[in-house]
């Protein structure tokens, strides 16, 4: 997993609450085995018509948040099934960052696992970035994870809270197989022991 650095972008409003994971990746995309190649599919019934062609009223589709690296959600963001597709896809979109509310706990975990730092704030300081960077063409939020920081570039700072294991895992990349090999040398010295 790569390490998680500082992410400075303007912030996508998806103004929905209860998204469930349905949504975020449709079932129809589920047969792919490998974790990349599913943000084409993000959001899939909410940014295409029916002819295939982009849904403009779409979030994701307005041309000001092209290449944004944070998400903002309403509450319980990734309801739902329990599909690892879901940060997957929000991954490989380029999604690095989503702040909600409020998250289902299966997906909140599963962010962690895939590079994703998922932020909960309360419902005031949420509404104040989902107007902020609606209301203006100049928005950036810079999220530092060192330092539990988030500041856009009109004053606002305010601090979030993060597991530190969490946060030690993310700041230096390492998943459930990296954690396991810090200790290969134990490991090592056990098998040789039996």
């Amino acid at each position: 997993m790569e390490k998680f650095k500082n992410v400075e972008s303007r912030p996508v409003p998806l103004n929905s609450a209860h998204v469930d994971t349905d949504q975020i990746i449709p079932k129809q995309f589920l047969k792919r085995i490998e974790r990349t190649g599913f943000g084409q599919f993000l959001f899939f019934d909410w940014r295409f018509n029916d002819d295939g062609s982009p849904n403009e009223k779409f979030i994701l589709n307005d041309v000001r948040f092209k290449d944004s690296e944070i998400l903002l959600a309403q509450e319980n963001f990734g309801c739902g099934s329990s599909r690892e597709h879901a940060p997957w896809a929000l991954r490989d979109y380029g999604f690095k960052v989503i702040i909600s509310s409020s998250f289902a706990d299966i997906l909140y975990n599963n962010c962690f696992k895939n590079c994703i730092l998922p932020i909960i704030l309360n419902e005031k300081d949420l509404e104040y970035l989902f107007e902020s960077t609606s209301n203006f063409n100049d928005y950036k939020l810079n999220v530092d994870l060192k330092k539990n920081l988030l500041a856009d570039n009109k004053g606002f700072e305010i601090f979030f809270n993060i597991d530190p294991f969490r946060k030690k895992c993310l700041l230096e990349g390492l998943d459930d197989i990296a954690l396991t090999l810090e200790h290969s040398e134990k490991i090592d010295n056990y098998e040789k022991a039996l």
